[in-house]
């Protein structure tokens, strides 16, 4: 009874979620499919496959994960760590533990408080008479002259109105230009966070009221105290200290220090603990499962497709040249090209020793030749550009080589330009069109690595369930 029960399960399991196909005996299910196909067909995406198009495509990047397998390049240490180190940033941000946070939010409560000792909190005003440390009795005089002057005439202003013209003068007068800005504001302080002259004399007022003019270290002061309040409950700050704690990571921090005390407590290393988070993740989160699928597959696929093809075809210069010859009518050009190097000089007889100096000199050698004779650490006699240039590529080329009437604008340290180098019709080889006979022959060594990954790997595909993708 309970081998039929299984068999009834496996079935419906296969009905829900039914395989498209194998490759080297490997299942890829439908929602696996899926998941890549609509990823790499979403909105936006420029080359959009149908289903039938993508399949093949697919297919290949499944024959190349294969490949790395079975070359284990999954168990390379560098790969088993880079892989590691993904698992770790899907699980992590998946772990939130609130008792942690709130607990951490407590004590940033209780800390905050406990250094204002039960004192209120302020809102005030001030007006400074700036004094230095080192001023003589004149200039303390002064600035005790220009304070009174001040208080003088906020003292006879009604007290509804003191707010407002003590505003208005400490933008006018005050020393503290910050502040003055602001109307005088200094935003909300409490105990300890002034210099302590100006603090007692602060908590000395009550809202609404103004001091007389106080000396601290810094100068003279009037305060005007906007408001005071006991240091609100924890129940207030709450939410602005959770915030102010994950702008800083504390749920990060919250996660890690889980998965730590889950490690200590089984006795386990912390990758084990990894592991067993995220496969339990992976069992109850369908697109993050496959994301990680993706991301497991598109590593393998690199790093196979690199060391067998994209490395070789890169070094290969015999094969690429071997390619360029078999393909020449696909590197045509339009109209000629300059082949050389155009030269920027300090004066007419360092341009006229740079060309001396190239007679001879194979062309891929040119900069090395003029660079290392003529410029120094500290000396640079020259400037170079190498390359190949059509017609309107260069100005100094242009009116050089190809005779049209071009404004050169002269260097400001290298005033002599001319060129040095060939006209040719065609590419000479395959280095004059580098970068597009390597683009070739990677993806006719690619194309040609795929076809025999296909004869060494079986390759099964179900059309009647590869019909109901995105149907169903």
């Amino acid at each position: 009874m309970a081998g039929a029960l299984l068999i009834g399960m496996s079935a419906m399991a296969q009905s829900v979620d039914p395989v498209v196909m194998k490759v080297n005996g490997k299942s890829v299910t439908r929602s696996e499919f899926e998941y890549s196909f609509n990823k790499n067909n979403a909105d936006g995406v420029i080359d959009k496959k149908s289903v039938e198009e993508y399949v093949p495509l697919f297919v290949d990047f499944k024959l190349k994960v294969a490949e790395a397998e079975s070359q284990k390049i999954d168990t390379l240490s560098s790969i088993k760590k880079e892989l590691d180190s993904y698992k770790e940033q899907m699980v992590i941000p998946a772990i939130v533990d609130s008792a942690y946070i709130e607990r951490e939010a407590r004590k940033t409560y209780n800390d905050t408080a406990s250094r204002f000792e039960g004192q209120d909190l302020l809102i005030a005003s001030h007006i400074l008479m700036l004094l230095r440390q080192d001023a003589t009795a004149q200039q303390e005089a002064e600035a005790k002259r220009r304070i009174d002057s001040i208080y003088s005439v906020l003292k006879a202003v009604p007290k509804d109105e003191l707010s407002k013209k003590f505003a208005e003068l400490a933008i006018e007068c005050s020393d503290d230009k910050g502040s003055a800005q602001r109307g005088g504001a200094l935003g909300q302080f409490g105990k300890g966070m002034m210099i302590p002259d100006f603090e007692k004399a602060a908590y000395a007022l009550k809202a609404g009221e103004m001091s007389a003019p106080i000396k601290s270290t810094v100068g003279y002061h009037i305060i005007y105290m906007t408001d005071r309040h006991p240091f609100e409950p924890y129940e207030y700050h709450h939410d602005a200290i959770i915030k102010f704690l994950e702008q800083r990571g504390i749920k990060e921090v919250s996660a890690n220090a889980y998965v730590d005390s889950i490690a200590k407590v089984k006795g386990v290393e912390r990758a084990y603990v990894i592991d067993e988070l995220h496969d339990k993740l992976m069992q109850t989160d369908a697109d993050l499962k496959y994301l990680a699928q993706e991301y497991y597959d598109g590593t393998l696929m690199y790093e196979v497709t690199k060391k067998d093809v994209w490395d070789k075809a890169q070094s290969d210069a015999k094969g690429q040249e071997a390619y360029f010859a078999a393909h020449k009518k696909d590197y045509a050009w339009d109209s000629p090209r300059f082949c050389g190097i155009v030269i920027h000089a300090k004066d007419a007889a360092t341009l006229a020793k740079a060309k001396k100096l190239l007679k001879g000199v194979p062309e891929a050698d040119y900069a090395k030749t003029l660079t290392s004779a003529l410029n120094t650490d500290s000396v640079k006699l020259v400037r170079i550009e190498r390359g190949i240039f059509k017609q309107g590529d260069n100005a100094v080329v242009d009116n050089n080589v190809f005779k049209q009437k071009k404004e050169v604008k002269p260097m400001t340290d290298f005033p002599e330009s001319d060129v040095f180098g060939q006209v040719a019709k065609a590419p000479r080889s395959a280095v004059d069109v580098k970068g597009q006979v390597t683009a070739d022959y990677q993806s006719a060594m690619e194309k040609e690595w795929v076809e025999k990954l296909r004869k060494k790997f079986s390759v099964e595909t179900f059309d009647d369930v590869i019909k109901t993708v995105n149907k169903h």
